[in-house]
């Protein structure tokens, strides 16, 4: 009997740890459902920086892969994970770890003692190019159709709030020391210079002044305009205001062509698609995404109050690209749509 109940126990045991390993978080399927649209299935890039570099995963510490998942970067298109578990990050950190036979790093949190003066000095000579005077990192994103092809990754920003809180002043010092092949980073000691003119760059690196995006204000979500005007007149009005801002009117449609019969359309919901160029490869330069919400439109529809134009806005839907830069593109058509709109209705 003894013995039926240890053998009992024995399987009941090894279901249980079945059941428990079926349960563990897949670090592979999380990091191609939250990672690999940015940084490339297998680590190599894209909008996001490569994070299968060997000097990358060589330096990079296992709390600031962990720090960054949960702080992301404010204002650089990379988001943080809040709704993520402890497991799940730890799953995701674990197959990032997979793509070297490199154990990962272990720094103190012992601050690097510099001249920040100095630092300051090195910065403006042979990090600026790349970084920014501010430390503010490279324009538009990481993709190629933002940036020169002979540049494998866009420059990140020093002085993001999010980097800062991630990384370490010893993990900054070894990333100076080694540099990152694969990428225009070389190391210091390339350039001639030594140990603690690393340590006077880290020291001017923590005295940078943080990025800080501007607190979201609550945008409505869309732009409405009522017109004095007949249906007719106000559409005639519209198109002048666009063509005069040097858009040009690319299409028009009723706003359920395609839903019903043909002749069956509403002629009093109209759409106006309307496109500059110039303005389009600038503002996809600065994030591709935007295509989502190009080319502008204006809806005009006739309701039981009147005549009115809809059109969405731009500074709303900027919010949720985590993109300063996109942030000023929308902006500037917010401001136009504001005033095409304005220029139709007074």
């Amino acid at each position: 009997m003894n013995t039926r109940l240890i053998r009992l126990f024995a399987v009941f045991t090894l279901l249980a740890m079945g059941g428990a390993r079926a349960a563990a978080p897949d670090g592979e399927s999380l990091y191609q459902q939250h990672c690999a649209a940015c940084h490339g299935s297998d680590g190599s890039g894209g909008v996001g920086i490569p994070l299968n570099l060997p000097d990358f995963l060589a330096v990079a510490s296992d709390d600031y892969l962990r720090n960054t998942l949960r702080n992301g970067r404010l204002g650089r298109v990379m988001p943080a994970f809040p709704m993520l578990s402890e497991a799940q990050v730890d799953a995701i950190i674990h197959t990032i770890r997979g793509w070297s036979d490199q154990p990962a790093p272990r720094y103190n949190d012992k601050p690097v003692q510099g001249d920040a003066g100095h630092g300051r000095q090195l910065f403006t000579q042979h990090c600026v190019a790349c970084h920014g005077e501010h430390g503010q990192g490279g324009a538009g994103t990481g993709v190629t159709f933002s940036r020169p092809r002979e540049a494998p990754i866009m420059a990140p920003a020093l002085n993001n709030p999010g980097f800062q809180r991630s990384v370490s002043d010893a993990m900054l010092k070894a990333t100076l020391l080694r540099g990152r092949r694969g990428t225009p980073m070389p190391s210091i000691k390339a350039l001639g210079l030594s140990e603690r003119d690393a340590d006077d760059l880290v020291a001017w690196l923590r005295q940078l002044p943080p990025d800080e995006r501007p607190a979201r204000t609550n945008e409505e979500p869309i732009i409405r305009m009522e017109s004095p005007y007949s249906f007719e007149e106000t559409l005639d009005n519209l198109k002048k205001a666009i063509t005069a801002r040097n858009f040009r009117v690319i299409r028009e449609q009723t706003l359920n062509n395609g839903f019903v019969d043909p002749g069956k359309e509403d002629r009093r919901q109209y759409i106006v698609y309307f496109c500059s160029f110039s303005f389009l490869n600038e503002a996809l330069s600065i994030d591709p995404r935007v295509g989502l919400f190009l080319p502008c439109r204006v809806t005009l529809q006739e309701t039981e109050n009147g005549i009115e134009l809809v059109t969405i806005n731009p500074e709303n839907l900027s919010h949720l690209f985590n993109n300063s830069e996109l942030d000023k593109a929308c902006a500037r058509m917010h401001r136009l749509y504001v005033e095409i709109l304005e220029e139709a209705t007074l």
